[in-house]
């Protein structure tokens, strides 16, 4: 799997001939700050929005019911985690609770969003069908 031995190499910080990368050549690094930056937007704009914290405390690993998947294998693991770890859901929902003024739309979108920039931010990313530490960030 050469995605992760350049991960591997990445997150070594060196590039070809031995240079040391700066953290804008190293995509996983980028990817974690981007989350990092998703979930801080995330939870400032459902703070904005009125949310209430303790719907935000029951839900935010709420998308990580998705794991079951894993049970029956790991193809059907890596779909089922993929398919609500990735922004077109909540962004569909957040346009839904914008559109119509449902701020518990809005709210729900926020706490998905907010699970996976929190993910992100820590190294999980979406799953490939290899296994469940086999990740587009890197291997967990």
């Amino acid at each position: 799997m050469k995605a992760s031995t350049d991960v591997g190499r990445e997150g070594a910080g060196v590039a070809a001939g031995g240079r040391r990368r700066s953290w804008l050549e190293r995509p996983g690094t980028l990817l974690r700050i981007e989350g990092g930056a998703l979930l801080a937007m995330s939870v400032l704009l459902y703070w904005m929005n009125g949310g209430s914290w303790v719907l935000f405390g029951l839900l935010i690993l709420a998308p990580d019911v998705s794991m079951l998947g894993y049970l029956i294998g790991a193809s059907v693991g890596a779909a089922s985690y993929n398919s609500v770890h990735n922004y077109v859901l909540p962004a569909g929902l957040a346009a839904f609770g914008m559109l119509g003024a449902n701020s518990l739309a809005v709210g729900l979108a926020l706490i998905w969003f907010a699970h996976i920039g929190m993910d992100r931010l820590v190294g999980y990313g979406l799953k490939y069908t290899t296994g469940f530490k086999d990740t587009h960030l890197d291997r967990v």
